[in-house]
């Protein structure tokens, strides 16, 4: 878009190259390697593979566990101790639970009896009332007349 300038000819131009710089790696250097004796001179076992080769080399033993320690046995005494207050608890949890089925119980049965009351009551105030309405009695129609309890009504 703009033109270059006259005096720099593309053949002119300086052209910088980087090059990259390796990095050296630390020396490293390798333990020494101390040879072990085995117990025992180890089998040399050889396979044969599916394609026909022969792979030789010693076997290795699995690595055996740690023998487990022994737990001393726990005490007669102690396991019937404990025991003992699991079965302290139990009880102690079902007494409470007792007192309370007993106090609902008889909650709900002084309930019953008061409704019983209220019933029959009312039942006997209806009774009573309703018999007030006309007196009570025998009553005999003779002759279109009317006797209530020695009294002659027409």
């Amino acid at each position: 878009m703009y033109p270059e300038h006259p005096s720099h000819s593309p053949t002119e131009r300086a052209v910088e190259v980087h090059h990259p710089t390796p990095i050296t790696p630390a020396a490293v250097t390798p333990a020494p390697l101390v040879p072990v004796q085995p117990g025992s001179v180890p089998a040399v076992a050889s396979v044969v593979l599916p394609d026909g080769r022969v792979v030789t080399g010693y076997t290795i033993n699995p690595a055996q566990p740690e023998p487990v320690a022994v737990k001393p046995p726990v005490s007669r005494a102690a396991v019937n101790v404990a025991l003992g207050g699991v079965g302290f608890l139990a009880v102690c949890g079902g007494l409470i639970l007792l007192t309370s089925f007993i106090a609902a119980l008889t909650a709900f049965i002084t309930q019953l009896i008061t409704l019983a009351a209220v019933i029959f009551g009312g039942w006997i105030a209806v009774q009573v009332f309703s018999a007030s309405g006309h007196q009570g009695g025998t009553t005999v129609n003779i002759r279109k007349a009317t006797f209530k309890r020695n009294h002659f009504h027409s």
